[in-house]
């Protein structure tokens, strides 16, 4: 996602736990960075399944 940083954690915030914008743009500073820490370590890790399960597939594609 482009544009502000903050919109798009807001964003995932709704999406993912139903929170309105302004829960997460009105939570302390240290709260919100935590937060994005959060969002961040679990995005990353969803990256790397990704990776794996790609590289498994085409794994899989060569030996036919």
């Amino acid at each position: 996602m482009g544009g502000d940083p903050e919109a798009n954690f807001a964003h995932f915030c709704l999406q993912k736990f139903g929170w309105e914008p302004s829960k997460f743009l009105d939570l302390p500073i240290k709260e919100r960075a935590f937060v994005i820490a959060s969002i961040e370590v679990r995005a990353e890790s969803e990256k790397k399944k990704e990776a794996e399960l790609k590289a498994k597939a085409a794994k899989r594609g060569r030996r036919r």
